[in-house]
This record gives structure tokens, C-alpha cells and sequence, in this order.
């Protein structure tokens, strides 16, 4: 758990995977060598990354947000087999936090990717239903319209994790900018998908930022360009890239939505790049 202020975020993991880095970053096994700071965290001894799927639950002026869902159970994902038909311990897990699904406020999703909408619902009686019936699920309108409309490339994950939402009349669309509460609002960081979002904290004079999947794994902090294959647009996510490790290389805390291990850290300048210490 961390303190930004008078806000608490806490990390509830659902899994933590070990994948080469081609599959997702093509071109970053030739950039790790010699960047000795990713280790023990972020890459393993035989040099593949570590990816943690997990979601951050943020604590603020008496509300419970929960920013990304990861997968969720018994979902059907034939173009992501990493992710389908799983029975992980994600709820139990959350309530072992102090978290029951009926006490969360918001749902935060910084996009509509497979890992980060997963547990918006589950499955009950052959149907999917709202995991957090309680909560208002925020949805940035130009990232719903895009995929509503866009082929299911990792299986039906709209129409499994998001339109019952919006049946079930929980969906709130919100602007890139919206404010949740005066301490935590959204950020726009459009590339990996066009309406991709981070989320800011700022509280008491202390500042944080949850990444989203504008950054996947701490090698980009060196090598900015270094985009995703899983990006809609790795121009614009490279320019976001370098436009926000500037402004966020202020001493905020940065915790990252993939990052495994520490997980948290700062941004620091590191001669025409950056690197990332960890809290």
C-alpha cells in the first residue's frame, strides 16, 4: 500500500506472468543489457519480463475507486490464451485487502483492453452480471465508442465485461480529464488506444499517477520509443511517452499498471533519458 497525502492505493494482484519480451515489446531483449536496475523487479534472470496483472484500489475523501479489473474468471479468450477460461483467487484476495466488491464507489478502466476489464463482471447462473453492484463504472466516451465498434481480436470482452455494465444502467461516460473526486482525476494519454487514461492523485501537497498501459514495462522509461505491439498508434504513444516522463520526472510517485515487484517508484532524469528508482 502506498500514501499519496490523505489517499491510500493498494495493489491487489491477480497474476504475475514471465513472458519474452517479443511478444509484447519487439526490439527490448537488444536495450536490457547492462540496465542492472530492472533486476530483481522487472526481468528475470534469464532475461524475460515480468509483467504483473493486478488492480489498484484507491482510497479517497471517503470513496473506494478500483482502477482496472485485470481478467477476470471463466472468460473466453481464443485470441489471448494467457487470459482465458482462468479460476484465479482475485476476490478472495480483494476482501483479504478489506475490499468486498459491494463496498467499492467507482470503477476506473484507464481502457478496454482484455486485462483491464476482466472483472467489471462475472459469471452467475450462465450470466454476466456486475461484480461491484454498487459502483458507477466510469467509461471515457472516445475509447467506448471506439470499441463498440472495433473486431473482439482476444474474444468477446465487450460484450462480456462492458456491455452488461451498461445494461445494467451502471455506466457513467466521462470526459479524459474527469475529476473523481478533488484529489484524483484523469489524464489523458491517447497512443496505446484512443481514449487512453492515467489517473492522478494529488493530496496534501503529495502527487502520484497510475500509468495505465501508456507504459508496460520500465524499459521504456530508457528507451521511450520503445513501443508496444499491442498500441493503436505507436507514433503518438511514443510522443505521449516523452511528453509525460518530462512532466512526471517531478518527484511524483509512479505506479505502474503492469509493473511486478516494487511496482512504484520515480521517474529520474538519467543523462538524454530516464531511469526508474524504485519506492
Amino acid at each position: 500500500m502506498w500514501s499519496v497525502g490523505d489517499v491510500t492505493v493498494t495493489k491487489v494482484l491477480e497474476m504475475e506472468v514471465h513472458w519474452p519480451f517479443k511478444s509484447l515489446l519487439p526490439g527490448a531483449d537488444d536495450l536490457i543489457a547492462g540496465v542492472d536496475w530492472l533486476k530483481p523487479d522487472f526481468v528475470t534472470d534469464e532475461g524475460r519480463m515480468k509483467l504483473s496483472i493486478h488492480a489498484l484500489v484507491v482510497e479517497s475523501q471517503g470513496l473506494t475507486i478500483i482502477v482496472d479489473t485485470c481478467c477476470g474468471n471463466s472468460k473466453e479468450r481464443p485470441g489471448a490464451k494467457a487470459f482465458a477460461d482462468l479460476d484465479t483467487s482475485f476476490l478472495k484476495d480483494l476482501a483479504s485487502a478489506g475490499f468486498h466488491p459491494d463496498d467499492i464507489d467507482i470503477v476506473v478502466s484507464t481502457h478496454l483492453h482484455v486485462d483491464h476489464v476482466g472483472w467489471n463482471t462475472q459469471l452467475v447462473d450462465g450470466e454476466w452480471i456486475p461484480t461491484f453492484p454498487n459502483a458507477k463504472y466510469l467509461f471515457v466516451k472516445e475509447e467506448f465508442d471506439y470499441w463498440q465498434n472495433e473486431p473482439q481480436d482476444y474474444g468477446p470482452v465487450f460484450d462480456d465485461s462492458v456491455r452488461p455494465i451498461i445494461e445494467a444502467g451502471l455506466a457513467e461516460m466521462v470526459a479524459d480529464t474527469h475529476q473523481l473526486t478533488s484529489d484524483v482525476c484523469l489524464e489523458s494519454t491517447s497512443g496505446h488506444t484512443p481514449g487512453h487514461v492515467s489517473v492522478c492523485i494529488e493530496s496534501v501537497g503529495e502527487r502520484a499517477l497510475i500509468t495505465g498501459d501508456m507504459t508496460h514495462h520500465p524499459i521504456q522509461f530508457v528507451h521511450p520509443d520503445l513501443a508496444s505491439s499491442a498500441d493503436w498508434r505507436q507514433d503518438l504513444s511514443s510522443a505521449t511517452r516523452k511528453d509525460a516522463y518530462e512532466r512526471w520526472s517531478d518527484g511524483r510517485l509512479v505506479i505502474g499498471t503492469h509493473f511486478a515487484g516494487r511496482t512504484a517508484g520515480f521517474i529520474v532524469k538519467d543523462g538524454e533519458s530516464y531511469r526508474f528508482d524504485v519506492a
